[in-house]
């Protein structure tokens, strides 16, 4: 987050809130003040929440910034942005912007809370456009597997799809420690001549070694290879990431449903006894409320973007979350991650 020229380092994020959009998300304000509360009691982690006064409830003993308007879910993102300057959402994204939080969340309408971020935090110097990217839980690695563009950008070009690489690197770097993190491009083949003409002109570029060397390109990777650990980023556009993204979470959602189905069968009880403690860190580790939420990069200030039914303990994930980013620095790791290289003339 850049103030006056200079960022901000960590012990100056320290002393700062995350604000906290306590009207976004099926289940607000109730689910998302309960777990704003639950990380003020149970860490050293400052919250302000955003919202009507008079209608978050019991907020405890946690700072409010007031947002008389509330951008619903079906609301059109780009005019509610516009027409409801005073939302929850674009309070909160200021807020960042003024340097009042050091990050927001929200688990509100996708599309408003990127605009929100974008409009008023601003994209950070030759970002061509922000992604959203997404941890897919992987209980096979020791981390999960990061996804983006997963549904910001319908449209996208090779130059983007560079930039994406380059941020979605720099996140994985930031968030799973890993040194250079391998990155794919989702196809339809392992080979570099499969795809459409963005997919090969992306390939070709990042062989090339266009995305700089905080990057390991490891090729082409299809949908059946999430969970396989060749790599640590996949990289696409925001059509095709975002459909990929709902085939996953839908996959998992019917597999737990099944295996919870079988196992309540009274004729599987012996069997359900001996297997349900194994089970359970595998359905622990696939739920997304454990990931945090995705993280909106390219602009410049802290975003993570929560699930739209999301409960208290998802809540308590992506505050947590957007806090370790942004006191670990990773918007400035985002922008020292963009090269000119991967911006057009």
């Amino acid at each position: 987050m850049a103030r006056g020229g200079a960022r901000l380092t960590g012990e100056e994020f320290a002393g700062l809130p995350v604000a906290v959009d306590a009207m976004g998300g099926d289940q607000a304000p109730d689910q998302i003040v309960a777990g704003a509360r639950r990380v003020a009691a149970e860490t050293d982690i400052r919250v302000t929440l955003v919202g009507r006064p008079g209608e978050m409830g019991d907020t405890g003993d946690l700072a409010c910034i007031p947002a008389s308007e509330v951008i619903g879910m079906d609301d059109d993102p780009g005019q509610a942005v516009r027409r409801k300057k005073d939302s929850s959402l674009v309070r909160a994204a200021e807020a960042v912007r003024d340097g009042r939080a050091m990050a927001m969340v929200s688990a509100g309408n996708t599309g408003a809370t990127m605009a929100s971020a974008l409009l008023r935090m601003g994209r950070l110097p030759g970002v061509l456009r922000p992604a959203i990217a997404t941890p897919i839980p992987n209980p096979g690695g020791p981390w999960p597997t990061v996804l983006l563009d997963s549904g910001a950008n319908a449209e996208c070009s090779a130059a983007m799809l560079v930039q994406f690489a380059q941020m979605g690197a720099a996140f994985a770097q930031k968030r799973y420690g890993i040194d250079r993190p391998r990155v794919a491009l989702l196809s339809i083949g392992e080979e570099k001549s499969k795809g459409t003409p963005l997919e090969k002109e992306t390939h070709a570029l990042l062989e090339a070694g266009d995305g700089g060397e905080g990057l390991t390109f490891v090729g082409n990777v299809e949908g059946r290879d999430f969970f396989d650990g060749k790599t640590d980023v996949i990289v696409t556009d925001g059509f095709t990431g975002n459909v990929a993204l709902k085939t996953l979470e839908g996959s998992m959602r019917f597999l737990i449903g099944a295996l919870t189905d079988i196992l309540g069968r009274p004729d599987v009880r012996h069997a359900a006894d001996a297997l349900t403690p194994h089970l359970l860190p595998l359905a622990h580790a696939l739920d997304p409320e454990n990931t945090g939420g995705a993280m909106l990069l390219g602009v410049d200030g802290v975003c993570v973007i929560s699930h739209g039914s999301s409960s208290a303990v998802a809540i308590v994930n992506a505050i947590t979350v957007a806090h370790d980013l942004a006191v670990g620095g990773l918007v400035g790791a985002v922008a020292d991650a963009v090269t000119p290289a991967a911006t057009p003339a």
